[in-house]
């Protein structure tokens, strides 16, 4: 009887135990992927930081050479002296154009570029604008009726309400009277036009006063040469918009030598005063854009010359690619003074 029980005892069953281990096996497989695709996804992002940063870098290296190379021209044109007008050769916007373009000739010797530069797809474009083409701001800090007149003709021009100008005026004596006073509440003196936003002033505001109007540090002349026609009209009370307008045409062909020159094409008497009013400059903006790759690194700059020395004032890094592009269109800019 023992013997019978024995041979017919019901096994145990084991396909429970299998079933588990497998699970676990699944489960280990699928968390060591995880973390090799993470590891590797990882990996694979810190590559694209380093190559992003790395091509930032060299743009901002090639852009600073850029700067160099617009004082450089800046500098020779003030060795030629006369009047600054738009047919100098700094008034020549640089198209975009491949950089080894730039690098070919080396010693009157032509390289070729078969691909194996890191510049091989890097893309310069740039201009340098006349600052004093615009009326500046800081001329409101005078005590000049007749300079608050043009700045109100101005505004009235482009259809800016008077209540802006005299928002600005107000908080730009109001900053000027603080100075550097740490208790103050007063806003801060703005470097550039964008920063009038410190003031209240609209973004759209800011963008339609932008081709017209600038901030520079110093009270600074209109240079009639570069200027527009709603920047001539304004500055010279009584002068006709027909007027201006045929003045900016025969400009082009023949720029004002002196201000008598200017008198006469304007129909202005022989004494009549120009007030703040030249045919030369003294700020200049450089624009710089470069395309490397998939990465695009815009910079301006503001120059001062005086003479033949050319110094940098200050520098921002932004999208800045030509001057027609509208403040309201541009990102916010991200300063880095020298």
């Amino acid at each position: 009887m023992k013997l019978f029980h024995l041979r017919h005892r019901t096994p145990i069953p084991r396909r429970p135990a299998r079933g588990a281990a497998l699970l676990t096996a699944m489960l280990t497989v699928t968390l060591v992927a995880t973390f090799a695709a993470t590891a590797l996804w990882q990996q694979w992002r810190a590559v694209e930081i380093e190559t992003a940063e790395r091509a930032r870098s060299q743009a901002g290296w090639i852009l600073l050479g850029a700067l160099d190379w617009s004082r450089v021209v800046l500098r020779e044109d003030g060795r030629a002296g006369g009047p600054d007008h738009l047919a100098e050769p700094w008034a020549v916007p640089l198209q975009e154009a491949k950089l080894s373009t730039f690098l070919a000739a080396e010693g009157n010797v032509s390289q070729v570029d078969d691909g194996s530069s890191e510049t091989t797809n890097a893309f310069l474009s740039g201009e340098i604008i006349d600052l004093q083409s615009r009326m500046n701001l800081r001329n409101l800090l005078q005590d000049n009726e007749a300079n608050d007149q043009a700045f109100a003709r101005l505004f009235d021009r482009l259809g800016v309400p008077a209540s802006y100008l005299q928002q600005i005026t107000v908080n730009l004596r109001t900053a000027q009277a603080a100075g550097s006073n740490p208790e103050t509440t007063a806003p801060l003196m703005p470097r550039t036009l964008a920063q009038l936003g410190w003031m209240g002033i609209p973004r759209e505001i800011i963008a339609r006063l932008e081709p017209h109007v600038t901030m520079l540090p110093v009270v600074t002349p209109v240079n009639l040469n570069t200027a527009s026609a709603e920047v001539i009209w304004a500055s010279l009370e009584g002068l006709d918009w027909a007027k201006a307008s045929q003045f900016i045409q025969a400009r082009e062909a023949s720029p004002l030598r002196n201000t008598i020159e200017a008198r006469a094409r304007l129909g202005l008497a022989s004494d009549a005063p120009l007030n703040n009013l030249g045919i030369s400059s003294t700020f200049f903006e450089i624009r710089g854009r470069l395309r490397l790759g998939e990465t695009l690194v815009s910079e301006r700059s503001l120059v001062q010359r005086t003479g033949m020395n050319v110094v940098t004032l200050w520098r921002e890094r932004g999208n800045w690619t030509s001057s027609n592009l509208p403040l309201a269109e541009r990102p916010a800019a991200r300063n880095n003074p020298l």
